[in-house]
């Protein structure tokens, strides 16, 4: 909703009718305007017809005549007087400005109490005012703390996993000694392997560099015997000879 316009002072006067008498028509308003003060009707029918040009006041036909009511209410509207009112001759501050405003006229009962009924709101107002600041503090100030208190939790956090690193290493470390252990296991195998292999082909090869040998041996054996008894009646029979032949010299002598 657009923000309506200020009016001028005569036509907050015929606003202030319209809010505290209803809907009037022009003759009306011309004879119960505030200040008094006599002026032609025109002057009110002009006064009306700016007021409806701000889009301030309704006009309703009724029968012959028309008939003006207020399009806002006068909290809506008097708010931005009494700013400016309250500003401009009193500096801003409220205290004077009531104690003015009650020092120019005298007070009815239902005024006075309507007075006191505000005054009762205004402090309650001022009380929560009061309370919402005290709570904006407190807040700020928890704030504040968990604020300071985040930075060492987050370095906290960022510092548990180089604490998990070694247990993340775990299995890498088991991976390691399954690996050294098959290893030992193959090497073992190996060895064994490489063993059996080396006796099979020394086996093998024993017989056929021995078998010669032998066999040399046994040929060489027969050889030394066929010899010697080749020799043996070779060197023998010369003795006998000598010795026969010794015999007869001596029988001869």
């Amino acid at each position: 909703m657009a923000r309506p316009t200020h009016p001028s002072n005569l036509e907050l006067q015929a606003l202030s009718v319209l809010w505290h008498e209803g809907p009037s028509t022009v003759a009306e308003l011309h004879e119960s305007l505030p200040d008094g003060k006599e002026r032609a009707y025109t002057t009110v029918l002009s006064v009306m017809q700016s007021l409806e040009r701000k889009s301030l006041v309704k006009r309703v036909r009724v029968g012959r005549a028309y008939s003006y009511e207020a399009a806002y209410s006068q909290e809506v509207i008097v708010r931005r007087a009494t700013h400016d009112f309250l500003t401009n001759a009193f500096g801003g501050r409220l205290g004077e400005a009531v104690l003015a405003i009650l020092s120019a006229g005298t007070l009815t009962p239902e005024e006075k109490t309507n007075i006191e009924r505000e005054l009762q709101r205004h402090k309650a107002m001022a009380a929560k005012k009061t309370a919402k600041k005290a709570a904006a503090k407190t807040a700020k100030k928890a704030v504040k703390k968990v604020a300071k208190k985040a930075p060492a939790k987050k370095a906290a956090a960022k510092k548990a996993p180089a604490k998990k690193a070694p247990a993340k290493k775990a299995p890498a470390k088991k991976a390691v000694k399954t690996a050294k252990k098959a290893a030992k296991k193959v090497a073992k195998s190996a060895k064994k392997t490489a063993k059996k292999a080396a006796k099979k082909t020394v086996a093998k090869k024993a017989p056929a560099k021995k078998a010669p040998a032998k066999k040399a041996a046994a040929k060489k054996a027969p050889a030394k015997k066929a010899a010697a008894k080749t020799v043996a009646p070779a060197k023998k029979a010369p003795a006998k000879k000598d010795a026969k032949k010794a015999a007869k010299k001596a029988s001869k002598k």
